[in-house]
């Protein structure tokens, strides 16, 4: 990894999260969506700590680090997280994709509503765009809790929310800690709620219908998506800052879609790719240098 530019980098992980949506999809028709979320974080609570012993020994957590990073953990990994694959098992991969698409702008919004960053025109005008674009997948087959993907979307646009102030919270965190041990430890201080929520499906999900395949999904999800990604998001941010890090972004729900059209076989409509022009313009005309986590 430390012979990759930060752009090769960055880009093996919009690769990375555009295909996690379509994966984790896959993978939900043998996990129940709780105990999929389950395995995915329990694994990844063991896996983070080990890669974070062997790039920055010894391992420690300051003690009044230990309640702000919980709440952290709690609001963007515990609760995004269940938003997020609750949702997913209820939509499309497509429509998933393009609601998260938005995150960088709601996080600025975020940030400007409570005075940390202003909000310049170009900014606002980018936001707008973006809400448009969200409004138009999330309408796309219809308004009404019976229209079949409503639910699912309104979960993951609930689950771009609480990734927005988590990302608001981490700015105004001042710890004597890495990018990576606070990622570390956010996973594992939001993990365990995750595992517990998991357990009734755990303990009642029918393991002879899982496959190799859906094996092979989880992992993905755990070593790609949450690991290897995170660390070369991380050291991208690192090298070349926040603002050339979070405009690659924009590429992750062009991915998305792509891969849902193979993988899941999923065909966007009209009103959806009118939706993903919207979004992805919005976050162009923004160039805010917002940054966010993938998924």
């Amino acid at each position: 990894m430390a012979r990759l530019s930060p752009a090769a980098g960055l880009l093996i992980v919009v690769t990375i999260w555009g295909l996690n949506v379509s994966l984790s999809k896959w993978a939900l028709q043998e996990f129940p969506p709780l105990a999929f979320t389950a395995l995915r974080f329990g694994m990844a609570s063991v896996l983070l700590p080990l890669i974070l012993v062997r790039a920055e020994p010894p391992l420690k957590l300051p003690l009044r680090s230990l309640l702000p990073l919980t709440a952290l953990g709690v609001v963007g990994n515990t609760i995004y997280q269940l938003g997020f694959i609750l949702g997913l098992s209820r939509t499309t991969a497509t429509n998933s994709a393009l609601v998260l698409a938005a995150m960088p702008l709601v996080v600025a919004g975020l940030a400007a509503a409570i005075g940390m960053e202003r909000l310049s025109r170009r900014s606002a005008i980018g936001l707008a765009l973006a809400t448009v674009g969200v409004a138009l997948v999330v309408t796309a087959k219809g308004i009404g809790f019976s229209s079949e993907t409503f639910v699912g979307d309104i979960l993951t646009l609930g689950a771009v929310l609480c990734w927005g102030t988590y990302t608001v919270g981490l700015r105004r965190l001042h710890l004597p800690l890495s990018t990576l041990a606070i990622t570390t430890w956010t996973v594992v201080l939001g993990s365990p709620l995750l595992v517990v929520a998991g357990l009734p499906d755990l303990m009642s999900m029918d393991w002879s219908r899982t496959t190799w395949a859906g094996w092979g999904a989880l992992l993905y999800s755990v070593v790609l998506s949450l690991a290897v990604a995170y660390i070369l998001w991380n050291r991208s941010v690192r090298i070349v800052g926040p603002n050339r890090t979070a405009i690659f972004t924009t590429l992750t729900p062009l991915i998305a879609m792509a891969s849902a059209m193979l993988i899941l076989g999923e065909q966007p409509g009209a009103s959806q790719l009118i939706g993903a022009a919207a979004i992805i313009a919005g976050i162009v005309v923004s160039r805010s240098g917002t940054p966010t986590v993938g998924r």
